[in-house]
């Protein structure tokens, strides 16, 4: 396929997106299985196209007055890829399967694009409700933290020290990767994302395969080094899903000590088996609950440690979901503020005295952060949040302190200040 065929391409994705108000990769793969002459070249190239459109869905339709998809398309080559107007105009030829010719509105709009005097939702590409609680929470840095946000996200490893003993061997043994050293993870290898928004197969490569490296964001690497495991603790990781964390968690306490990963949807749990064998874990036990009832009833009152890695909307990830944050909703917040509640309450029941909650969303809003345990004190006596100074102090993050942004009760991470996703992190530590 041609470039301009692609972009042609990218417009009925972006149709089919807007018209069925479904997730980018299920209409990607619709329309990869209907039109099966595109090659694993087009297709990644067309989901480049309509992932980078997603990222700049509201800027790019504010430049060019409109938010059909073409309009969408054509403002985000302007704004997100740098493209001329006269290379776009070049692309939309009007020939066979090449986008019709610009009209002279298009063309005066890109040759004039910027977002002066735009809204704040415009300017950083995202909904306007929940302006709101980030204007009071990042204040002036509101629009970069956001447009940080419609970047695209690199690919970070993390070394496993269950079976390499260095950082270093690991970079060493992947020269053709071009990965780099993470800036605050000591235990992170990032590569850079690519032009055409293909990643390496580093799923096949032999040292994934013997458990050397896992497919890990840094700042998920950092909130798990932030909880502070020790060999010879009880850890329960109450939301372990596919287990990323339950793996990282293992290799800290060195496979001493016990972890217990669970979690209230037994399907998420299915990964985790193989994960685990891979990595050569050999202190996890999986508790997979029955018919929904509580695989974690015996450990009350006796655990060190209990991970809450909280479901939530997900904003701190947008980099890698940009189409996610078209569909978030009033009415999805409030689902996930309910069930951190849950999930909170339960913990508090685990942790024996003088232990420690670690909660943990990938979310930038305050509602799912400090608020959630701001609730969850005022339900329970007896939970101090530990001060981050002594946290990464204790952790040896201490040179997080001029990167990570300060909240009520924990910490926030965000690709504007640290080059991650979205995370926030804090430890309550249960009154001896």
């Amino acid at each position: 396929m041609t470039p301009a065929a692609r972009i042609s391409a990218a417009f009925e994705v972006l149709a089919d997106i807007d018209a069925r108000r479904r997730p980018a990769a299920d209409a990607l793969k619709d329309w990869g299985l209907s039109h099966r002459f595109a090659g694993s070249k087009d297709r990644a190239a067309i989901a480049s196209l309509v992932y980078d459109a997603l990222r700049r869905k509201a800027s790019a339709g504010w430049i060019m007055g409109e938010t059909t998809p073409r309009a969408i398309m054509l403002g985000m080559l302007r704004l997100q890829r740098g493209m001329e107007p006269d290379a776009i105009a070049a692309l939309c030829s009007g020939e066979r399967f090449a986008p019709e010719p610009l009209t002279a509105d298009e063309r005066a709009r890109l040759e004039n694009a910027n977002l002066e005097g735009a809204p704040a939702h415009v300017a950083g590409d995202f909904p306007d409700w929940i302006e709101p609680s980030l204007q009071e929470f990042f204040g002036e840095d509101l629009v970069p933290e956001m447009q940080a946000l419609t970047t695209r996200a690199p690919l970070d490893l993390r070394v496993n020290t269950l079976k390499i003993s260095s950082r270093e061997e690991a970079h060493d043994a992947l020269p053709h990767l071009g990965a780099v050293e993470t800036p605050l993870s000591p235990l992170g290898l990032r590569i850079a994302p690519s032009e055409d928004g293909r990643g390496p197969a580093v799923q096949s490569e032999p040292e994934f395969l013997k458990g050397w490296i896992e497919i890990q964001d840094e700042g998920s690497q950092l909130v798990a080094l932030l909880s502070g495991v020790k060999p010879g603790e009880q850890v329960v990781d109450l939301c372990a899903g596919g287990g990323g964390k339950t793996l990282a968690l293992a290799a800290q306490m060195d496979n001493h000590g016990q972890i217990y990963a669970t979690d209230n949807d037994a399907r998420r749990l299915a990964p985790i088996h193989d994960r685990l064998a891979r990595a050569g874990v050999r202190n996890v036990q999986v508790r997979t609950p029955r018919a929904r009832a509580d695989a974690v009833t015996d450990l009350d009152g006796k655990i060190d440690c209990v991970l809450v890695d909280a479901p939530c909307t997900g904003v701190g990830t947008w980099r890698r979901n940009p189409d996610a944050k078209w569909r978030l909703r009033p009415g999805s917040l409030e689902i996930r503020r309910r069930e951190q509640e849950a999930v909170l309450d339960r913990a508090a029941r685990l942790v024996k005295p003088g232990g420690r909650i670690v909660y943990i969303t990938c979310s930038i809003l305050p509602e799912e952060n400090d608020d959630a345990l701001s609730a969850f004190m005022e339900r329970h006596d007896g939970f101090t949040p530990m001060t981050m100074d002594r946290a990464l102090e204790q952790t040896g993050l201490g040179h997080l302190r001029n990167v990570v942004r300060p909240t009520a009760h924990g910490l926030q991470l965000t690709p504007h200040r640290t080059g991650t996703d979205g995370f926030y992190a804090a430890i309550l530590v249960r009154n001896p």
